[in-house]
């Protein structure tokens, strides 16, 4: 078992360069399959998601070669409508390469997408919508099969604003024939770098970033093309509250601050001192944080689900009472339970959807075990300022959205190693 080994309560000092955002690059590698010409992409981060993607690329017949953080995708002269299961099974995101490949081909077979255990995370606002498109999309058992004679433009108004399915349908709309309109489209910034790689393909889209996207459709999407992926504005987000809860101090390079305005406002609130310019964000700490009487998640722009594990751990040792609601992921509640084991004051409601902390003075080291991505990234912040020695099990989710995160930390003056 990997896991996380951690000696708390050094205060973390210095710089560190974000690289890029794993929300965005996810959906962009499973639009490249559009293109009918060689893909370079850089800033592409080096986590266990990106090489699931890599893995799926290669199983339907495209080359890909990473050097470094750059990516470059070749299409191959036939694709395999069968998705990798074993790709399928690890990642959540593999249900963008449905949109995808109709667009491309017309069949796609694939299992139902594994991932974190974040609670019913429904795919009917990708089917439904593809549906509305034009495709067939039948279930047996936990495999899905969708066929198309020719997706078509249609009018779209998903029920909730969904990352994953806005990106979905943004990218078999490109080749659909016609006009398409996503109304109540997700608003994210990942969604608005996913745009402007598919213009670049050559696609026709307006209104990314905001709740209206229409897409014309094109026939060919036959361009050289190179991007950058955006910075990982969570990624980001993680580091800052770890020096908001060691006393610390950080700078960020290659940010963008007003992706990351939806919690910095929150660290402001919490006693730390934020200082944004260009592409830096610079975070000075208290002693003791402050409590936040009611945070609660929500689509951008208010403040991301994919934060809010970080900042239950952080309020855990702010001075005072808080309130968290969760109202994204219904099962996004692991870390609550994992924090009472290092002391932690934390009660969840009935529906396990609001959390009730009391700030105490200080955590305790324990052995812990991450259940999703950001619960170990929690855990993984709660042992920085815990006293003593911590163990965070199940490193391989962490690293499916942090690369070398112990690295980062170790060069802020962290103790903290990986252990096989």
């Amino acid at each position: 078992m990997r896991q996380y080994r951690i000696r708390g309560r050094n205060r973390l000092a210095g710089e560190l360069c974000i690289g890029g955002a794993k929300n965005a690059v996810l959906p962009i590698l499973a639009a490249v399959c559009l293109n009918e010409s060689e893909t370079v992409i850089h800033n592409c981060p080096r986590i266990s998601d990106t090489f699931v993607s890599i893995e799926i690329l290669k199983g339907i017949g495209c080359g890909a070669e990473f050097s470094g953080n750059t990516l470059t995708v070749k299409p191959g002269k036939s694709m395999c409508r069968e998705i990798p299961d074993e790709c399928v099974k690890k990642m959540r995101s593999s249900i963008l390469f449905m949109g995808a490949m109709l667009a491309c081909d017309g069949r796609v077979n694939l299992a139902l997408p594994g991932g974190c255990n974040l609670g019913e995370r429904a795919i009917n606002l990708h089917i439904q919508g593809l549906e509305a498109m034009g495709a067939k999309i039948s279930q047996d058992g936990d495999r899905l099969f969708c066929e198309t004679s020719g997706l078509k433009g249609a009018k779209i108004k998903l029920e909730f604003a969904s990352v994953g399915a806005t990106e979905n349908l943004m990218i078999a709309a490109t080749k659909a024939s016609g006009e398409t309109i996503i109304d109540n489209a997700a608003r994210e910034p990942e969604i608005s770098d996913l745009a402007e790689f598919l213009k670049k393909l050559g696609a026709d889209i307006k209104g990314a970033g905001t709740s209206r996207i229409v897409i014309n459709g094109v026939k060919n999407l036959n361009k050289k093309v190179t991007h950058q992926i955006m910075p990982d504005r969570i990624v980001a987000g993680t580091y800052l509250v770890a020096a908001a809860m060691t006393a610390g101090e950080i700078t960020l390079k290659n940010v963008r601050p007003q992706d990351a305005r939806s919690f910095t406002t929150h660290l402001s609130s919490m006693g730390c001192r934020v200082f944004a310019e260009n592409d830096l964000i610079t975070l000075l700490a208290p002693e003791k944080l402050r409590a936040i009487p009611t945070l609660s998640t929500g689509v951008h722009p208010y403040f991301p689900t994919d934060m809010q594990a970080q900042f239950v751990a952080a309020l855990a040792l702010a001075h005072g009472r808080s309130i968290v609601h969760e109202t994204i992921f219904e099962e996004r509640c692991s870390h609550a339970a994992e924090l009472q084991k290092m002391g932690a004051d934390i009660r969840l409601s009935g529906d396990n959807c609001t959390f009730f902390i009391n700030g105490v003075n200080r955590l305790n080291g324990a052995k812990v075990i991450a259940h999703d991505l950001r619960c170990g990234a929690a855990l993984v912040l709660a042992a920085l300022a815990a006293e003593g020695e911590s163990f965070v099990q199940n490193a391989e989710y962490i690293e499916r959205g942090y690369a070398n995160i112990e690295k980062d930390l170790s060069s802020l003056g962290a103790e903290i190693c990986l252990e096989m």
